[in-house]
């Protein structure tokens, strides 16, 4: 493995990172927050850049880079705590998609990814209930035939949930119990009820969606555990580069305010006990950053070592978010915990992100689980 970004891709995160700090300012999130941007320009102009078409492959008309491009964007898109329903759509509902469709090819499955391409379709991947990122934990069902299948359940936290139009949802069929029998439907949001819970992080949209009888369409039933493990593996691992992101973006931030704020007739940053503490933060980042790359690249290149990689890439983003939180919160002082500085966005999202698709506790259990470590394993 090449674990050093190629030119073309160090292209891609400048390029991606100078339109965000155009287009994204910390204006635009807080607006979101206060319902007075609804970030849909700033959508517009990512649909223009060909942004939901980076992964998708060329035969349905997207640009067909690789896993590591994409998380370039997501751990960009942490960077900023963008809004918008990017992140869920290429990073959730598009690599389940091209999953399914590659151990099952079907038009409906190009036409839907060909409408990501082209920004006419945003989606999310309903997989969590009750808050657990587990397949033993699903309960929600898909019962009928062909155009009177329908789907019943419950998911929790389905990222971008308030604001996609379709959810690919993750349901077994009657009677089934393991985690291999699940299917993958494809449920329109207009036929889902969804509902935005107290979040401390309104711009990500998450949802609690209940599908109700939901009429939904077959993208992969009875035995899909396999694609939409691989799928899950992508969410885990974007998700924790988005963490990262935000970390970083964190660390830039206090070390930007230690090198104005003054005590005593000096910057703080000159004293030496802080210059630790900055030291602790540097590589606290760079290691997660390091390992979620990895991941990344497993992923990319179909490596053996990718489930494992992705449990650990989430471990180490959950350990770095704990750190920059707590950190970056205190280094700045009291205008830290006020509303009018930014840096609550960041901090919001990093905890957020450690949430989501896992968190660092239960990944460094499945981990232990995966590599035989633990014989005994809370579910």
């Amino acid at each position: 493995m090449d674990l050093e970004l190629s030119d073309d891709q160090i292209d891609l995160r400048d390029n991606v990172r100078a339109v965000l700090a155009r287009e994204c300012p910390a204006s635009v999130v807080r607006g979101v927050y206060e319902g007075t941007d609804d970030a849909s320009a700033l959508w517009k102009q990512m649909v223009e850049l060909g942004w939901p078409a980076l992964c998708v492959p060329e035969q349905f008309g997207g640009l067909g880079m690789g896993f590591v491009e994409l998380g370039i964007l997501a751990e960009e898109l942490g960077r900023v705590s963008a809004p918008t329903p990017l992140l869920a759509t290429v990073t959730q509902f598009a690599p389940l998609l091209v999953e399914v469709h590659r151990s099952a090819p079907s038009t409906e499955i190009g036409d839907l990814l060909a409408d990501v391409v082209a920004g006419t379709r945003t989606g999310s991947l309903a997989f969590a209930e009750n808050g657990r990122w587990s397949p033993g934990s699903i309960n929600a069902t898909a019962s009928g035939e062909g155009d009177s299948l329908t789907v019943t359940g419950e998911k929790t936290a389905v990222l971008a949930g308030s604001e996609v139009d379709s959810f690919v949802v993750v349901a077994r069929l009657p009677g089934s119990e393991q985690s291999h029998h699940l299917g993958a439907f494809l449920v329109k949001r207009a036929d889902a009820e969804a509902t935005t819970p107290p979040v401390i992080d309104p711009a990500l949209g998450l949802a609690d969606v209940r599908f109700d009888a939901a009429p939904a369409t077959v993208l992969s039933a009875g035995d899909a555990g396999t694609e939409i493990a691989r799928a899950a593996e992508q969410a885990v691992v974007a998700m924790a580069l988005h963490t990262v992101g935000a970390c970083r973006r964190i660390f830039e931030v206090t070390l930007e305010y230690a090198k104005v704020r003054e005590q005593y007739d000096r910057v703080i940053g000159s004293f030496q006990a802080l210059k630790h503490r900055f030291a602790d933060m540097y590589l606290a980042v760079e290691k997660a950053n390091a390992i979620c790359y990895f991941a990344a690249l497993a992923i990319a290149e179909d490596d053996a070592r990718r489930s494992e990689a992705s449990h650990v890439a989430k471990v180490s983003s959950g350990d770095c978010q704990r750190l920059l939180a707590e950190e970056g919160l205190q280094l700045h002082g009291g205008i830290g915990y006020t509303w009018e500085n930014d840096l609550h966005f960041l901090l919001k999202r990093a905890k957020v992100g450690d949430v989501l698709c896992g968190s660092a506790s239960w990944h460094r259990t499945r981990l232990a689980e995966l590599l035989g470590l633990s014989a005994v394993v809370a579910s």
